[in-house]
């Protein structure tokens, strides 16, 4: 996948997950739980599993896998999200950071997740060297990105924001670049890991009412730079005529998502 973002990322990405960071952690986030307990069951995480979330985002992946017995640590960009993680993830190790150069030690973990990350570093290839780097002989490493578009509800929230945000960086792929089974595979191998297998999960996105989904949907980065490049009251517009055709008569939302993950050694 080509380069999507300017080296250095975190100076970018930090200031726009952590625009909204309580919005993202109390609804969004949760939105991908099912994907988070998908990847901790394959790979089998238990109690003196080491476990680094890279691009933890507010700490709930790394919270579950705490609760299997890990021993968990994480790296973000933002600062408000890393707040909240270590909220979730008392004591714990979480460190700000470019996901092209994790301080931690070599052979550090048996495990490496970057749950929908990887992909928007800005040297992603450096970034996933790094994650083999930190990884212990034998250990993993999963990056997990969408599902293929083809049939996926959600998939209408990304085509509604796309007219709201700046034109992408020459060679962009885009969110589903990697959603295509080889592509991820040779994400993978450009940046120096062995893919084992891909798997596909489902995960069902669900609120309450519209104006709890509009709060969560709102809070991701890229929805933030959609606000900022055309307007707060464009991005509520855009949003909402996405979701209403998923509102239930009891007032509720909920539409199909999927996600997918490769499982890859160092």
């Amino acid at each position: 996948m080509s380069k999507t973002l300017e080296k250095g990322t975190a100076a970018l990405n930090g200031p726009l997950w952590g625009a909204r960071a309580r919005d993202w952690a109390e609804v969004q986030e949760g939105q991908f739980a099912a994907a988070f307990d998908a990847v901790l069951a394959h790979a089998k995480v238990g109690p003196g599993t080491r476990h680094l979330d890279a691009g933890c985002g507010a700490g709930m992946a790394a919270a579950r896998s705490a609760l299997l017995g890990a021993s968990v640590s994480g790296l973000d960009a933002s600062a408000e999200l890393l707040e909240i993680a270590r909220e979730r993830n008392p004591g714990k190790d979480f460190r700000q950071g470019d996901l092209e150069a994790l301080p931690f030690a070599e052979d550090s973990f048996d495990l490496v997740t970057g749950f929908n990350s990887f992909q928007y570093a800005g040297d992603a290839a450096q970034a996933l060297r790094e994650a083999g780097r930190v990884t212990r002989p034998g250990g993993w490493v999963v990056i997990m990105t969408w599902g293929e578009p083809e049939g996926m509800e959600a998939a209408g929230h990304v085509a509604a924001l796309k007219p709201l945000l700046p034109p992408p960086p020459p060679g962009a792929g885009g969110p589903f670049a990697l959603s295509n089974d080889a592509a991820l595979r040779g994400f993978a191998e450009a940046g120096g890991l062995t893919p084992v297998e891909v798997r596909d999960v489902e995960t069902p996105w669900h609120y309450p009412d519209l104006a709890t989904a509009l709060r969560g949907m709102a809070s991701s980065g890229v929805a933030v730079r959609a606000g900022q490049h055309s307007g707060e009251d464009d991005l509520m517009a855009a949003m909402e005529g996405f979701l209403k055709p998923f509102e239930r008569e009891d007032g509720t939302i909920s539409f199909g998502a999927r996600a997918k993950y490769l499982v890859a050694t160092a």
